[in-house]
């Protein structure tokens, strides 16, 4: 059907379709359904690289075997406050919502509960976890890396080290919860992938070439030799950058004792996350008193562009996830055509646009 207007999807028929994807290339159910969930979430929150985009690839990930569906993760070493997986190749996003269930009940016992995770596959997009913490009152920090490949440069350096190594906190608040999902490199991957199939350019020359000269052409990724991604910060203050590169790091991989050192094993995640009740220290109203108090004073800053008031971290993501809950979700171009094929492959019928 030909229409001049953007197709829209109602979520609901989108979260059927990716679990009947997932279930028929042979993901359990829980583990689809977790799966369809987070990446729908992400669609909803407008990080549309990190939402449906990936469904594909998972899918190729699942049926080449790179991607295990069956069973759960194995427990390493255990402490009153702390746990270690070996999260065994399962789908990220299931893996993270289990981990969240497990650094909660530790959360609530002593006050903070941290779950770090070793060979999870790739888990979607951070901010899409923390409302399920956050409506419980609770905070969460989140952070991933991925050992098995490199394309952000530490700051001064041509060759490239990290990944963006994202790192995003839920805080609870009265009403929405803020959220920051962060990467430590100047953009991701996903974005630079996406335009540079699509000729497209970055909005700041946030790369440098195979010579160390600032661009804004993802093709210099591509090419030899090759470019890399500028850590947080860019050319002037990317050492900062840098720095919350290698604390994601040592988050993940150093914790969980499995990173860079060691043989790559495919496209995947390394995983840090930890749960905090501020039941536990100076209490949950006086918690919430305060964040509250701090929204306030930010919302109430003088805008820098007239009529441009300030946002909190998150906030325009929920806004459009709640838009797009009742008008129907925009997909970036190409989603549906990249999926067409599998359902057809698979046997699923297709959401009809809107």
């Amino acid at each position: 059907m030909t229409t001049t207007s953007t197709p829209r999807y109602s979520a609901q028929a989108l979260n059927t379709f990716a679990r009947g994807l997932l279930t028929a290339v042979g993901m359990p159910g829980d583990k689809a359904q977790a799966v369809a969930d987070i990446l729908g979430e992400g669609d909803l929150l407008g990080h549309t690289t990190h939402g449906l985009q990936l469904l594909p690839s998972y899918l190729k990930e699942v049926e080449s075997g790179s991607m295990r569906v069956d069973g759960a993760p194995e427990v390493i070493h255990e402490a009153p406050a702390a746990l270690t997986w070996n999260g065994r190749r399962l789908p990220g996003p299931w893996l993270v919502l289990e981990a969240m269930k497990a650094a909660t009940a530790k959360a609530k016992q002593y006050g903070t509960g941290t779950v770090v995770i070793r060979q999870s596959h790739h888990i979607a997009c951070l901010a899409a976890f923390h409302e399920r913490a956050t409506a419980q009152g609770l905070m969460l920090i989140l952070a991933s890396s991925d050992a098995n490949s490199a394309s952000v440069a530490p700051y001064g350096g041509l060759d490239p080290v990290f990944t963006p190594n994202p790192i995003s906190v839920g805080i609870p608040t009265s009403g929405k919860p803020i959220v920051t999902d962060i990467s430590t490199s100047a953009t991701t991957n996903g974005l630079t992938n996406r335009l540079h199939a699509e000729g497209g350019k970055l909005p700041a020359p946030w790369l440098i070439d195979g010579q160390g000269q600032p661009s804004d052409d993802p093709a210099v990724l591509f090419r030899e030799p090759k470019g890399t991604i500028l850590p947080l910060g860019g050319l002037d203050s990317g050492h900062k950058g840098y720095g919350l590169s290698l604390t994601v790091e040592a988050l993940t991989g150093g914790l969980a004792g499995f990173g860079r050192a060691d043989p790559k094993q495919g496209w995947g995640a390394t995983v840090f996350l930890q749960v905090i009740d501020p039941a536990a220290f100076a209490g949950t109203t006086d918690f919430v008193r305060q964040m509250d108090e701090v929204a306030r004073q930010c919302r109430a800053s003088r805008p820098a562009q007239p009529g441009k008031g300030v946002r909190l971290p998150g906030e325009k993501g929920y806004r459009l996830a709640d838009q797009q809950r009742e008008r129907g979700v925009t997909l970036h171009l190409g989603i549906m055509d990249a999926l067409q094929p599998w359902a057809e492959k698979l046997k699923v019928s297709v959401p009809v646009a809107t």
